[in-house]
């Protein structure tokens, strides 16, 4: 099966092997264009799987609420994208069997079916993958809640991802302690409202978890990184895709 996902800096894809529940080849990886419209957001993903020469379906990954293979939000692309059939312009760009979905889910239902979250069946687990946003994943006793979009909460007067995301460390050059303090706020939040049993970051941070996970506080439910790590969405991409 093949993954794509769509993220606010890169696009990224490989072919994975689902029985291993990893990447089958050295993923490949585009810029997502700025401005980051359908039209050359398609392209970009043409040009992935065009790498591989791929034929079958494919799952693609989306940063925003995906419903019935129509995008509603778009915090980290174009506007345009808001209201556009993604799975329709993607099938008839890629001439393939096409899945569309919110790329946080498709992590998360990776990391619960390969990752730390294999063989738990009972609770909460809330995935978060961090990068240019924050996307969140909410399972109860193993099932998806789909599109939560818990990046979106407010946090002290300002969207939760403005203050808490990777790219907000990196714009603001905040330390990694500076850092996992507002995060730490922010998991905080979302403790408050949800209960979770466990807690997951995701996204290519979780790599450097021994840099911020120790100065997390005021946090409850056990922290913990992601065992896929930044190949979660393409692995839940190509699951996804095995069910056309």
């Amino acid at each position: 099966m093949f993954g794509v996902d769509i993220g606010g800096t890169g696009i990224k894809g490989a072919p994975v092997d689902l029985d291993r529940g990893d990447l089958a080849d050295e993923r490949y990886k585009v810029a997502t264009p700025h401005p980051a419209t359908p039209e050359a957001v398609v392209e970009g993903v043409a040009e992935v799987v065009g790498h591989f020469g791929h034929q079958g379906p494919i799952g693609i990954t989306f940063p925003g609420v995906v419903m019935d293979g129509v995008t509603r939000t778009a915090a980290n692309v174009d506007r345009h994208w808001i209201g556009t059939d993604a799975r329709a312009m993607l099938t008839a760009r890629l001439g393939q069997p096409v899945v569309v979905l919110n790329d946080a889910d498709a992590a998360g239902v990776a990391e619960m079916t390969f990752g730390v979250g294999r063989g738990r069946g009972g609770g909460t687990v809330i995935m978060l993958t961090l990068g240019t946003g924050i996307g969140s994943a909410v399972f109860v006793d193993g099932k998806l809640v789909p599109n939560t979009e818990l990046g979106h909460l407010e946090l002290h007067g300002h969207d939760a991802e403005k203050r808490a995301s990777v790219k907000a460390r990196e714009e603001e050059e905040l330390s990694w302690e500076h850092w996992a303090h507002r995060l730490g706020k922010y998991l905080a939040h979302v403790e408050m409202l949800f209960s979770p049993d466990l807690f997951v970051v995701g996204g290519g941070v979780s790599r450097k978890a021994d840099r911020f996970l120790p100065y997390i506080h005021g946090v409850s439910a056990p922290v913990v990184p992601a065992e896929l790590q930044n190949n979660a969405g393409i692995v839940g991409a190509a699951m996804a895709a095995a069910k056309l």
